[in-house]
């Protein structure tokens, strides 16, 4: 029976050793949780043995439990490296179409645009409306793509978006003659901005845009100046007006419903040459930053919403998840939102190499999300979670472990001299 109880001690041990030799080798893989063997007595009646003897005859390997406790996040300043600061797992879709999680956040893009692992698994999420710039709610995660290949559209410019002020001691245009001193005439390029908004193909054309005094708190707004050079020769007409209340705040254009924004209409015509023959696009000038205060006429901000054509130059991911594109074309916007999944029970993952799990039974089905909502943590952008191997402890470990074996070895080799001695009985 000693020598029973010493193989199966030397067999525990020499499992022990492989789990922390694992451990050790794995100390700085990115994401990689270690694991520890848990083992559990052997008895006389579990193998069999006549007589049903509760004599303990060894130890056995109970389980090779994972350790799911968070490594340290180390910053690296690379866009695509991203830790889970939290519970939860990246979802990466295999090669061969299965499911696989890791905590292993070094991504890159392939050269198709693919946003992968080091083993080119591709990283799932949830793509965004391009309207609203939000995840689509309710989307299951696909393989995040970008792209490479081909420059992203042109956009054509539906709004322009104006902050400024109109001077409220300005006088009316026509000034006053007869005031002592006289008033002169206000010229109108004197409040004037100028913007450049896009055609459908993506070509740029400027849109200026001139405000006249015309009476109390009342401004006409113009889009060209007067030509008396011209053939013929042009008078600009208004293209609207603005009204502002004893406040300065503005009135008129009035919200029409459902907007809420104080919207001025706008035809542009494309940039000439035009061989295209592209036809004028409307354009809505929203208004709703512009007021009337007693201080000097300045733009605080001004903004459209078109582009030209443009090539991926950049992709960040931010800690919400939000996985921003930069193209050329200077436009940056939401494309995506990585997704992240948790386990009721996620020792019961199966390892597969690579920084992977699979789903198994024991682990339960998946619950998939945002980063930071339920049971998922944040997100923790340009860092990587290290191996959770704790390096001091596993050589102490490993220490008891060599004694461990060794004294198995000398059980063995006890229960021999003691076996000898009874055949050399006389």
């Amino acid at each position: 029976m000693a020598f029973q109880q010493g193989l199966s001690g030397l067999n525990a041990a020499s499992k022990s050793l492989d789990v922390i030799g694992n451990n050790i080798a794995n100390a700085n893989t990115t994401g990689f949780k270690s694991s520890r063997a848990e083992f559990a007595d052997m008895v006389a009646s579990a193998m069999g043995v006549a007589g049903g003897s509760d004599a303990g005859i060894g130890v056995q390997v109970a389980d090779i439990a994972q350790q799911f406790t968070r490594g340290n996040i180390s910053t690296t300043g690379n866009n695509l490296d991203v830790a889970i600061d939290g519970g939860g797992f990246f979802k990466l879709q295999q090669a061969d179409g299965s499911m696989a999680y890791t905590r292993a956040g070094n991504f890159q893009l392939d050269k198709a645009g693919n946003l992968v692992t080091n083993n080119n698994a591709k990283v799932l999420g949830y793509t965004v409306d391009p309207t609203t710039g939000k995840p689509i709610s309710g989307a299951d995660p696909v393989p995040l793509v970008f792209p490479t290949a081909a420059p992203i559209a042109a956009k054509q410019t539906g709004k322009i978006t104006l902050g400024l002020n109109l001077d409220a001691r300005a006088p009316d245009a026509a000034g006053d003659p007869a005031a002592t001193p006289p008033i002169p005439a206000t010229p109108r390029a004197t409040y004037g901005t100028s913007i450049n908004v896009y055609d459908s193909q993506g070509v740029a054309k400027p849109v200026n845009l001139y405000f006249q005094k015309n009476g109390a708190n009342t401004w006409d707004v113009y889009d060209q100046l007067d030509d008396a050079t011209a053939t013929p020769p042009v008078v600009a007409s208004p293209i609207g007006q603005v009204t502002f209340d004893n406040n300065g705040a503005i009135l008129t254009p009035a919200p029409v419903a459902p907007s809420t924004e104080h919207l001025l209409p706008l035809t542009v015509n494309p940039s000439p040459p035009n061989p295209n023959g592209l036809p004028a696009f409307p354009v809505s000038i929203n208004l709703d930053k512009v007021t009337q205060y007693g201080s000097k006429f300045a733009v605080s901000t001004q903004s459209q919403d078109g582009y030209a054509a443009g090539e991926l130059t950049s992709v960040n991911i931010e800690d919400s998840g939000m996985v921003m594109a930069t193209y050329s074309n200077g436009v940056t916007r939401a494309e995506a939102q990585l997704a992240l999944a948790n386990f009721r029970n996620p020792q019961g993952l199966r390892p597969i190499g690579g920084n992977n799990w699979v789903e198994t039974f024991e682990s339960g089905a998946p619950v998939v999300g945002t980063p930071g909502t339920g049971s998922l943590g944040a997100l923790r952008s340009g860092a990587l979670e290290d191996s959770n191997v704790d390096l001091t402890a596993e050589l102490v470990n490993l220490m008891t472990a060599q004694r461990y074996y060794q004294a198995n070895a000398q059980t063995i080799k006890t229960q021999d001299q003691v076996m000898s001695t009874l055949v050399n009985l006389r």
